[in-house]
């Protein structure tokens, strides 16, 4: 099954707040970043990569939690990012029953975290770009 079929089908099965609330976060994101890919880590984790791993949600009994992998190196002026807070790398936003998701402001955040990944994307000289399978050892050519 593809990633978006697995996210398909996790919103399917959260029959509550969290299956809209999942929904709802995963249109935001696109919205924000139309080329974003979606992804199926840890055995049962919804995620979002361009140039590199942005944000994964999990819905738990009581909330929804949107984890964006780099945040701490994110600005967040409008004080999104709700847990995690101490962290040297990770930050979270809980969404519970009855909270609203301000589209706009977490639009912004994916957007950023998406510029940030692009930052640290390295420029490479070779011209197919792409890299070495660094487990596998070169071949020793003998003439």
């Amino acid at each position: 099954m593809k990633a978006s079929e697995l996210i398909d089908d996790l919103v399917a099965n959260l029959t509550d707040w969290r299956g809209a609330t999942v929904a709802s976060i995963r249109r935001i994101i696109h919205e924000a970043d139309p080329d974003i890919v979606e992804e199926w880590k840890w055995m049962g984790s919804p995620a979002w990569s361009h140039d590199g791993l942005v944000c994964i949600a999990n819905a738990f009994k009581d909330k929804v939690k949107l984890t964006f992998s780099q945040g701490a190196s994110l600005a967040d002026p409008d004080k999104l990012f709700n847990n995690g807070l101490t962290g040297r790398q990770w930050r979270t936003i809980d969404i519970c029953k009855d909270d609203k998701v301000n589209e706009r402001l977490l639009k912004v955040l994916v957007q950023n975290a998406v510029e940030y990944n692009h930052s640290r994307v390295q420029p490479t000289n070779r011209p197919h770009a792409t890299r070495g399978n660094p487990k596998k050892k070169p071949e020793n050519k003998i003439p």
